[in-house]
């Protein structure tokens, strides 16, 4: 994901939870990516699922043909 980090996320889709402290702190790292709450957006659940092997961990972060699970600040 550190392209994604390089330009501020742009282009990147974050999906998670409003409430969750690790969303909360990639979508401050990576700005310009676009959040997608998978509580308010049942077909956002799913392709984030899709996208993580099945899971259940957020944030995921997508980013072209690549997806992360999970955040750490410098990943």
């Amino acid at each position: 994901m550190g392209e994604a980090l390089a330009h501020g996320g742009e282009g990147a889709l974050i999906y998670g939870k409003e409430a969750c402290p690790h969303t909360r702190r990639a979508r401050a790292a990576l700005p310009q990516a676009q959040f997608v709450d998978v509580l308010a957006d049942p077909a956002a659940l799913t392709e984030m699922l899709r996208l993580s092997g099945g899971v259940r961990r957020i944030p995921v972060i997508a980013s072209g043909n690549a997806a992360t699970v999970g955040f750490q600040r410098g990943s």
